[in-house]
C-alpha cells in the first residue's frame, strides 16, 4: 500500500491533532503532497498541499492559519498538523501524492476527525 494513514480521533473544539501519512515506495521529494477532506453529504475538498516535500506550501481559506503541512527530513512521511479544531473540521481526510511531470497518482485509506464537545 503505497500510502498509509493515522492519526485521527475524536477531539474537542479548539483541539489539536496531527495526521501522518507514510509512503513505503517513495518520497516525497518528487510529489507534491496534499491533504483532502469529505464531510458527510459533502464533495472531497482540498485542504493543503506542499511541493515536493519542502518546497511551496498552499492551504485552502478556511484552514489558512490553524493547520501546518509538512514532511519528515528524510520525506517518506506527510504531516497535517491541525490546531484550533472547529465542529465544521469533521470529515475523513485523505493524503494524496502525485507525482511531478507525469500522471501517477496514490491516495491514502482516509482517517476520520471528528471535533465535538
Amino acid at each position: 500500500v503505497p500510502l498509509v494513514e493515522s492519526g485521527g480521533g475524536l477531539v474537542q473544539p479548539g483541539g489539536s491533532l496531527r495526521l501522518s501519512c507514510a509512503a513505503s515506495e517513495f518520497t516525497f521529494n518528487y510529489y507534491v503532497g496534499k491533504w483532502y477532506r469529505q464531510a458527510p453529504g459533502k464533495e472531497r475538498e482540498f485542504v493543503a498541499g506542499v511541493v515536493r516535500g519542502g518546497g511551496r506550501t498552499m492551504y485552502a481559506d478556511t484552514v489558512k492559519g490553524r493547520f501546518t503541512i509538512s514532511t519528515d527530513n528524510v520525506r517518506k512521511t506527510l504531516y497535517l498538523q491541525m490546531n484550533s479544531l472547529q465542529v465544521e473540521d469533521t470529515a475523513v481526510y485523505y493524503c494524496k501524492a502525485e507525482a511531478v511531470g507525469t500522471n501517477n497518482e496514490y491516495w491514502g485509506q482516509g482517517t476520520q476527525v471528528t471535533v465535538s464537545s
